[in-house]
């Protein structure tokens, strides 16, 4: 085995432990979808802390670690922390035949990951950089369930999905994000209400409306059109927005005392779906 395919296959097995799922197959995607082919030609510039390193030479063996690698370094893009995928993919818990959308897709990689779980069902990637898209596009020409969209993905209407993937950070997430999910459907979110709140979030459609579980920390570039609020909103600190067990459009259901934030089109309440306090 060669020093690149052995890194490669201590990575997916590193991925897979780090999702904590039991499913077989998401291991297998990391191992079978080759990373830098989303990432251009190598030498690699890696982020690391304030800093930036640069790979010694183009050997795909230095990127199958988890490294953050810049897509634009200019705009703080990159390619994101592999380990932090792996933990959201395993929480989404994605199935063949599910419909998937994808929010802020960069070149295409974790759209990638996705298409394979979800292979025969259908990926919708958006992404807002006319340059990012153009490379998804083309790095994704193969995976014929994938269509990529150069376009806003908070004034762009979403097609009814099964998984909401969005990898840009939001005040909160639109209405129509919610309204998108089918029954059952889940998304996950950085939701970045305030400059020092950044919480990962999972919500999950229920009958009686959007659960949500904040359930680790996360930094993400903002999501264009969706990263700022208006004066009136109720804005959490760290704590109050961790206790958030439930999401409503306001349109659906008006703010009440369980509110722990009011935002835009949304409001967050400590009180779960079913009633009982987070």
């Amino acid at each position: 085995m060669t020093g690149t395919a052995e890194a490669r296959e201590f990575y997916a097995r590193l991925m897979a432990a780090h999702a904590g799922s039991a499913d077989a197959r998401l291991g297998e995607a990391f191992a079978t979808v080759p990373r830098e082919a989303f990432l251009g030609p190598g030498p690699w510039t890696i982020i690391a802390g304030e800093g930036r390193v640069t790979t010694p030479t183009a050997d795909p063996a230095h990127i199958y670690q988890n490294v953050l690698v810049a897509l634009d370094a200019d705009k703080g893009i990159n390619n994101g922390e592999p380990c932090l995928h792996a933990m959201w993919i395993g929480r989404i818990a994605p199935r063949p035949g599910e419909a998937v959308t994808h929010i802020g897709a960069g070149t295409g990689y974790y759209t990638a990951l996705l298409a394979k779980l979800v292979a025969p069902g259908a990926v919708i990637a958006f992404e807002l950089d006319a340059v990012l898209a153009a490379r998804a596009e083309r790095n994704l020409a193969a995976y014929g369930n994938v269509t990529v969209i150069h376009g806003n993905a908070v004034t762009s209407p979403l097609p009814a999905s099964d998984i909401i993937y969005v990898n840009a950070g939001v005040v909160a997430p639109p209405a129509a994000w919610l309204k998108a999910l089918k029954p059952g459907g889940r998304m996950i979110f950085p939701w970045r209400p305030a400059e020092r709140v950044g919480l990962a979030v999972l919500v999950t459609g229920t009958e009686r409306g959007f659960a949500c579980h904040p359930f680790m920390g996360s930094w993400f570039i903002p999501c264009v059109g969706a990263s700022a609020s208006d004066p009136s909103a109720k804005i959490p600190d760290r704590q109050r927005a961790a206790r958030s067990r439930s999401i409503w459009p306001i349109s659906d259901k008006a703010p009440d005392r369980t509110a722990t934030a009011i935002i835009g089109e949304v409001w967050f309440s400590s009180r779960g779906v079913g009633g009982g306090r987070g």
